[in-house]
């Protein structure tokens, strides 16, 4: 069994498809229109795929305080500098629980906990 990807119900496609690209560095595969208040977007490559489906006739999107998708970056620094000259809080971090692993969390346009993972070489 391979795992396929996550699916994200998100309230703005273009905000979201925005971060991901541009914030976590997705690269968009497909965007679509899977009905006439239904659109469809897949992110990444490789291992990291992404689904984002926006509903225009629901915009509630409930996210859970307890889950959080985590992407390695190459430097924990570099990119919490980079997220605060855009105005992306940090929401928590940076944490070092050993001497191979370096992270924080933000949160996506939908309340989503990110965590940016530096490995530490």
């Amino acid at each position: 069994m391979a795992f396929c990807w996550s699916t994200l119900r998100v309230n703005n496609m273009d905000e979201s498809l925005s971060f991901y690209k541009d914030v976590i560095g997705l690269a968009l595969q497909n965007r679509f229109n899977a009905g006439p208040d239904l659109e469809i977007a897949f992110l990444g490559d490789g291992e990291t795929k992404i689904e984002l489906v926006c509903n225009k006739d629901s915009s509630d999107v409930k996210i859970g305080s307890d889950i959080s998708l985590g992407f390695e970056i190459d430097s924990v620094n570099e990119k919490m500098n980079s997220i605060k000259n855009i105005g992306i809080n940090i929401e928590s971090g940076p944490f070092q629980p050993n001497a191979n692993i370096k992270f924080f969390y933000i949160l996506d346009p939908n309340g989503l906990k990110i965590q940016l993972i530096e490995k530490i070489k």
